[in-house]
């Protein structure tokens, strides 16, 4: 391996963590918003609770990362990759600045299109469009982002009505300390769940580098160092909080009630956990949203917010196209030469700086991520501090 290809292979492995981290603090929503919002859980307990969870989920399956490693991307007639690392390494660069971006409007983008964006862009700008295995990016990326937060959000639905016909004292303050335990339950699922998925979405990116380096033998999966790196990444990133679009996913999209809670969470981290299990790269901001819709109109339709329902959507639909703009802009720069590659790292480094600089302005923190939640009254006696 030569120099020029061992500095980019080590430019990959870091940004890939480093989208791994923004993945965990971007997506901590998730996992845990309605229970910060009904005050199941407190805003610090809930994102360290589902860092090591995250942790814990990215041993369970390595599915999705082999959809990652060999499923988007084609080979050509020698069984070799049509994409090299200095590609990969500018499409995370798209990935993360996307991110970011959305991070700072506080809205709920899916990292996993960002991602699957930014790659795309950069593999078509090296390698044309046939460098891309589109019948996988429909069955494997299409297809689940369209159906996913539909299959969550009937089952989330269906979940409220029963719940609340089941529980006709659901509203009345000494039911909610239950349904806020059973809640902690239902988070710690779908922060499980979220780490059998996004996690493996970087070992997948970084097993393909490996592959495209002739560093590792194609169709194989992730090594273990690489599975406890990217295990750790986004197990701290989630534990640091994302609030800014935990505020949005758990006071903006509806009134959430607990038993709306437990209802969200069940059918999100059911819908992930079969996902996982397939293989398929499912967005978990997709299906948490869903969920969360879902819940809204099981109990009254007029109490879901549209208008934040429909920002979120133009997110979703913009996400992969945008990442995609950003990562061929970045791959024809860094394919150009190693200071090309050099280039595109500083610059990425100065974006992350401004955008966490903005951010700081207007900060969304633990102390005011509850703010507007009807549910989150001061911990009553059965909810976990």
């Amino acid at each position: 391996m030569d120099a020029t290809l061992l500095i980019t292979v080590v430019l990959v492995v870091v940004f890939a963590l480093v989208f791994d981290f923004t993945n965990g603090f971007h997506d901590t929503a998730n996992a845990m918003a309605t229970s910060v919002a009904t005050g199941a859980l407190k805003p610090r307990t809930a994102v360290v609770i589902a860092g090591v969870l995250n942790l814990v989920g990215a041993f369970l399956s390595t599915e999705v990362a082999k959809t990652i490693s060999s499923g988007i991307i084609r080979t050509d007639s020698s069984g070799h990759e049509m994409i090299t690392p200095a590609l990969i390494f500018a499409g995370l660069v798209g990935a993360i600045i996307w991110n970011l971006v959305t991070w700072y409007f506080g809205l709920p983008s899916s990292s996993s299109h960002a991602l699957f964006g930014g790659l795309i862009g950069a593999a078509i700008l090296g390698g044309g469009v046939g460098a891309i295995s589109w019948s996988g990016v429909v069955t494997s990326i299409v297809i689940p982002a369209v159906l996913a937060p539909i299959v969550a959000g009937i089952a989330a639905l269906i979940g409220t009505v029963i719940v609340y016909r089941m529980t006709k004292q659901a509203s009345v303050p000494h039911a909610k300390p239950a349904f806020r335990v059973a809640q902690t339950v239902s988070a710690s699922l779908v922060a499980l769940a979220h780490g059998t998925s996004d996690a493996q979405k970087t070992m997948g990116v970084i097993t393909l580098t490996l592959i495209a380096a002739n560093a590792q033998p194609a169709n194989t999966g992730p090594q273990f160092w690489v599975i406890l790196t990217c295990g750790l990444a986004i197990g701290l990133g989630t534990a640091i909080g994302g609030f800014r679009i935990m505020k949005t996913v758990g006071t903006r999209i509806t009134p959430v009630e607990s038993p709306q809670g437990f209802a969200a969470e069940s059918a999100s981290a059911a819908t992930i956990l079969a996902s996982s299990h397939l293989g398929f790269p499912l967005s978990t901001t997709q299906v948490v949203s869903g969920s969360i819709v879902g819940v809204g109109l099981g109990k009254r339709l007029s109490e879901v917010h549209w208008n934040v329902a429909g920002r979120i959507g133009l997110g979703w639909v913009f996400t992969l196209p945008a990442a995609a703009v950003v990562g061929a802009v970045a791959a024809w720069v860094a394919i150009s030469s190693t200071a090309g590659l050099v280039i595109v790292a500083i610059a990425a480094v100065v974006g992350v700086a401004v955008i966490f600089r903005l951010a700081g302005r207007k900060p969304v923190t633990a102390r005011n991520v509850n703010e507007g939640a009807p549910d989150a009254a001061p911990q009553t006696q059965g909810a976990l501090a």
